[in-house]
């Protein structure tokens, strides 16, 4: 469907210009897009690097074991269907610390592992569990301490002050993260799951 939406915008903007006899404004814009990406792309490589070295060091210096230590309390309250020492315990609790330190491109792998390891303890296969659900909508508001990505991407586009993103993301995601919760539980309350 996002196709059709995307074929149905470029087409009309063509025909558009093409209409209004400004055909060479389409050529030269497209172009000046597909460099401004790849410039833009390139400049994240660097920042990108610097911050997912920052979270290897921070893995081997087990900091992201103290973050996983400290959230496991949490974890367990918000998923009391998953046995203590569950491999989607421990899988959620790094998706929730990437997503803490604002690294979208790491959260990806790391959740699809928690829904896959979230779906071996789900007896109804076609259907997505309570937990999956709370998972889901964690992961999609994002409570983010350090928003990395955001902040790479800043800088990248020549931002002056790339981090000044920080606190009202971290407001904005903790308010997100804080409605969410009260909405899943909500609906298990009225859905009796």
């Amino acid at each position: 469907m996002i196709n059709v939406i995307w074929l149905i915008l470029m087409t009309s903007g063509i025909v558009y210009a093409g209409i209004n006899g400004r055909i060479e404004f389409v050529t030269a814009s497209a172009i000046n897009a597909a460099t401004n990406a790849v410039e833009l792309a390139i400049n994240l490589i660097g920042v990108m690097c610097l911050w997912l070295g920052i979270m290897k060091i921070a893995e081997l210096s087990g900091l992201i074991k103290a973050v996983s230590y400290i959230l496991n309390p949490l974890v367990g309250l918000l998923f009391p269907s998953i046995p203590k020492n569950h491999p989607a315990m421990g899988a959620i609790i790094l998706t929730i610390s990437a997503n803490m330190l604002g690294l979208g491109n790491a959260v990806t792998p790391l959740g699809i592992k928690a829904m896959q390891e979230l779906q071996t303890l789900n007896s109804q296969k076609d259907t997505a569990t309570p937990a999956m659900c709370t998972l889901l909508a964690l992961c999609t508001t994002g409570f983010t301490l350090v928003p990395a990505t955001i902040i790479a991407l800043r800088s990248a586009a020549g931002s002056v002050n790339p981090t000044e993103i920080v606190g009202p993301t971290l407001v904005v995601s903790l308010f997100a993260t804080i409605f969410v919760l009260i909405v899943d539980r909500l609906c298990r309350a009225v859905w009796k799951r």
